[in-house]
């Protein structure tokens, strides 16, 4: 058996932020190896497709030593069990997250007596930060920089611009220029 300390880091992040890099740090500070795992997780209605959440985080974890990304679509026992990880780090930005994830230890810990759960706190300038929100902020034409990586603030700007384009919206400069034409 390898005394190898690794942990697993689940998520869909959909789209990974400033706060899952943080915690990603802080997790290969504490152990051997860490697995960011990314869900399918198709009830959620992903806003990017797996392959380029993966390939986001590649990118943008590529030079935090002994940290790697896969993806997964079915318990994350069974992904821990895959990869060898005796701990699953967690996430917890307020008391509201607690209880839930508190709830999915205790049924993780049902499913995998052995796998033990490590709740990690983000910095305190992440800790209001969540990819819903981020997602929000963008889609309104606010600005994300500083609460995601630079690689996923501009994937998200060209996703919002390819829904738009789609959906037949005007873009932000087009709107622009439309309102400073005289009548």
């Amino acid at each position: 058996m390898s005394s190898e300390r690794c942990a697993l880091f689940p998520g869909t992040f959909d789209p990974f932020t400033n706060g899952h890099l943080d915690l990603t740090r802080r997790a290969a500070r504490m152990f051997d190896r860490v697995v960011v795992a990314v869900a399918h997780n198709p009830g959620k209605g992903a806003f990017f497709p797996v392959e380029e959440r993966v390939e986001m985080i590649q990118l943008t974890i590529k030079r935090l030593p002994r940290v790697e990304v896969i993806e997964f679509s079915d318990l994350v026992v069974d992904c821990a069990r895959r990869v060898g990880a005796q701990v699953m780090v967690r996430g917890i930005r307020a008391v509201s997250d607690f209880e839930y994830e508190f709830q999915m230890a205790l049924m993780n810990r049902r499913l995998n007596p052995g796998l033990e759960v490590a709740f990690l706190m983000p910095s305190q300038q992440y800790t209001y930060l969540n990819a819903t929100l981020v997602k929000e902020v963008a889609r309104l034409g606010g600005r994300v920089r500083g609460l995601v990586p630079p690689l996923v603030e501009e994937r998200l700007k060209r996703r919002l611009r390819a829904v738009s384009a789609a959906a037949g919206a005007p873009s932000r400069t087009r709107a622009k220029r439309a309102r400073r034409r005289p009548a």
